[in-house]
């Protein structure tokens, strides 16, 4: 039976075999790190009693993917038995989850999020996976480097992976590791070489490609944008100058504590709440961005997508959020117009761009040159402050890097290349989210009314005080 191990590749079972204590892998998409990261957490565990092993991601649904993809090496392996399936448990000093898989040795795999919290403390082999897209990079390879640098309890090895996500922001700690500081030129460098006490693999999908019968010039076309090849798929660490949002501005704001879905329900009792829509209808999808302003900061909750839906659906589909919010801005050209005419039709708080504002909660907006001058800076400088909470979310974050600021003649204008995904739809709606948001208004949505039974009346559901980003 052939080992598992026997079907790594070349580049692949070049960082499984290094045996340096601190290993760092910089590694393109689609070239199988997170599998070989697995398989070397599984063996590790097995060839040694007692061993824990620690795997971190930047998300909790991350961490579970990893540690799942250990489990089916785990299977893979005939020498290993396992004592435990997967356990869930309260991560120690978080509102998040880990996962265990306990060996017959005694050995275990833990999966936990990548957070100060929820690292600090454990003793144990790490794995950090994706490391520069931690929410704090930094703060968390401070809290468990004294960990894993005892040596009363036993020196434990360091293994990072991760895309690059620039030079600065989040991903500076990840550059810095890989270049020493700036010394070393990563794309001068062989695909192995020595950065202080590390050991440097770097792997592009280009070098990969050979083995794994990847069409390079199909993916680029799919890609279809340079910067997202560079750093996705070159793996180089890079900052653009044409783009709105570069990748480290974007990194400071990301949060695993900003969701991607929320139902109205789940909007009650809190606020205040904004919205931005971009509509499209059979070419681009609708994208309603949804943000809770929590202090000064705005915290997104919601980034719903509908595609191929008729008008009247999509209306009634939204109708619910746009109804607890305290402003909402729309996307009042082409198909958006027949949009505006429903909102129009069903709400008296309707204006338009350039109206003189009065108490209207809905904003029609007309998608000019100098409107889009306006919003898509405002959108920056929100960045730029970081008062915007986003998502860790690859489709996401594709979708604002796409936009980009073209300054000619000493003008600036903004545009995204249309892809199959959309044109920079997210962005959009995030933009016009941020504009509703700066027309404030303290709306908060009206508490949910849970129906008891018939002896108690009505019973008032109380404000959580576990809702992420509440209380930062």
């Amino acid at each position: 039976m052939t080992s598992p191990i026997q079907l790594l590749k070349s580049y692949q079972s070049r960082v499984y075999r290094d045996t340096n204590r601190f290993i760092a892998w910089i590694a393109g998409r689609q070239i199988g790190k997170s599998f070989t990261g697995a398989m070397r957490a599984v063996a590790l565990a097995d060839m040694t009693a007692k061993r824990d092993f620690l795997i971190a991601s930047p998300s909790e649904r991350q961490s579970m993917e990893a540690i799942e993809k250990c489990r089916a090496h785990v299977e893979a392996f005939n020498s290993v038995k396992i004592a435990e399936e997967i356990v869930e448990r309260d991560a120690p000093g978080a509102l998040m989850k880990s996962s265990t898989i306990i060996f017959e040795n005694g050995s275990r795999i833990i999966a936990v999020p990548g957070k100060p919290d929820t690292v600090r403390g454990f003793t144990a082999d790490i794995w950090m996976d994706e490391f520069a897209f931690f929410e704090d990079p930094a703060a968390t390879w401070k809290a468990i480097l004294p960990s894993i640098s005892n040596p009363l309890k036993g020196l434990k090895t360091a293994f990072l992976t991760s895309t690059p996500n620039g030079k600065s922001g989040r991903g500076k700690r990840f550059y810095d590791i890989v270049t020493d500081k700036g010394a070393i030129d990563p794309t001068q460098m062989p695909p192995c070489y020595k950065a202080g006490a590390w050991s440097i693999h770097r792997t592009p999908i280009t070098l990969a490609a050979p083995e794994l019968g990847t069409d390079l010039e199909e993916l680029k076309a799919a890609v279809d944008d340079d910067e997202t090849w560079k750093q996705e798929f070159l793996a180089l660490f890079i900052d653009g100058s044409n783009v709105l949002l570069p990748y480290d501005l974007m990194a400071k704001c990301e949060s695993m504590e900003a969701t991607l879905s929320i139902t109205p329900e789940e909007m009650a009792g809190r606020g205040p709440w904004y919205a931005g829509i971009d509509f499209g209808r059979t070419s681009d999808p609708s994208v309603l961005w949804l943000l809770e302003k929590v202090g000064d900061t705005l915290w997104t909750r919601a980034v719903k997508v509908l595609k191929n839906e008729n008008t009247v659906d999509q209306f009634e589909i939204l109708k619910p959020y746009i109804e607890r919010c305290a402003s909402v801005a729309v996307d009042w050209t082409g198909p958006g117009v027949g949009f505006g005419d429903i909102l129009e039709k069903h709400y008296t708080t309707c204006r338009s761009t350039g109206a003189q504002f009065g108490g209207e909660k809905i904003e029609l907006c007309s998608f000019t040159a100098p409107f889009k001058c306006d919003i898509f800076p405002k959108l920056r400088s929100a960045f730029d402050a970081v008062k915007l909470r986003v998502p860790f979310a690859t489709e996401t974050r594709e979708d604002l890097h796409e936009m980009q600021q073209i300054v000619s003649n000493g003008k600036y204008s903004y545009s995204a290349p249309r892809t199959a995904a959309g044109h920079s739809d997210r962005c959009t709606a995030l933009a016009l989210a941020v504009r509703a948001a700066s027309r404030g208004g303290g709306y908060i949505a009206p508490p949910r009314v849970i129906v008891a039974a018939a002896s108690f009346g009505n019973i008032v559901a109380p404000r959580s005080a576990t809702v992420p980003g509440r209380f930062k």
